[in-house]
């Protein structure tokens, strides 16, 4: 079954844009087109669809309130979040509003229809890009610089605490074993019971959690004062 996707711009040419590279894949198939958060949600309502490609900026109800709502749904929708912005608050605000992946509008088509097949099976994409940006102004404290605690950190083995850790400085599964000297395998494993005993869904909420807790940023304990 082709993977639902409705796509989210208040340009007209940007979104038949969208669509034109959705519909050209056999896998993906566009189900509605909407100019607006407001008018987003009235259509996810009324399609189920798998993923929601969102712009930022619009109009009336924009794409960080749309994301919020549409993650609300029951089921809720998976989004894909697509801006020209390449703001740290855009892309904090998209992912503390449920958003599963963010790419920047430049990205090209097969990183595109990449993304959505990533997002619909569940997982969490960030642009590499953005990926270190948000990594960065955590670091910085430029977003959440006040850490609080959370006692579900407790419930973390060692090793699970060291990659969550890194988790929280952007690296992927392969340069997590690197730096931990551990097999692959073991690492998503480690992943898969952080986000089982933390409740978050995917990696890009673990980032979010890591320094809102304060595990790791400037004046961590055990952790990188450069965020890198």
């Amino acid at each position: 079954m082709a993977v639902r996707v409705l796509v989210v711009d208040d340009q007209a040419v940007v979104r038949a844009g969208f669509a034109a590279v959705v519909d050209a894949e056999p896998d993906l198939a566009v189900v509605g087109q909407a100019a607006d958060g407001a008018e987003a949600v009235a259509l996810a309502r009324a399609h189920h669809p798998d993923v929601v490609l969102m712009d930022v900026r619009m109009p009336g109800m924009d794409g960080l309130e749309a994301t919020r709502r549409l993650t609300a749904l029951d089921p809720p929708a998976r989004v894909l979040v697509l801006t020209t912005f390449r703001r740290d608050e855009y892309v904090f605000s998209a992912l503390r509003g449920g958003a599963s992946g963010f790419l920047l509008k430049d990205c090209e088509p097969g990183e595109l229809v990449d993304a959505i097949r990533t997002v619909a099976a569940g997982e969490a994409l960030l642009a590499p890009a953005v990926t270190r940006r948000l990594v960065d102004a955590f670091a910085s404290g430029a977003v959440s610089p006040r850490p609080r605690p959370d006692g579900r950190l407790d419930a973390l083995t060692a090793r699970e605490t060291d990659v969550l850790r890194e988790l929280a400085r952007g690296s992927s599964n392969p340069e997590i074993a690197q730096a931990l000297g551990i097999g692959r395998s073991t690492v998503k494993t480690h992943v898969n019971a952080i986000l089982s005993k933390l409740g978050l869904r995917d990696r890009a909420q673990a980032i979010i959690f890591a320094y809102e807790v304060g595990l790791t940023g400037p004046g961590a304990n055990g952790a990188d004062t450069d965020g890198c």
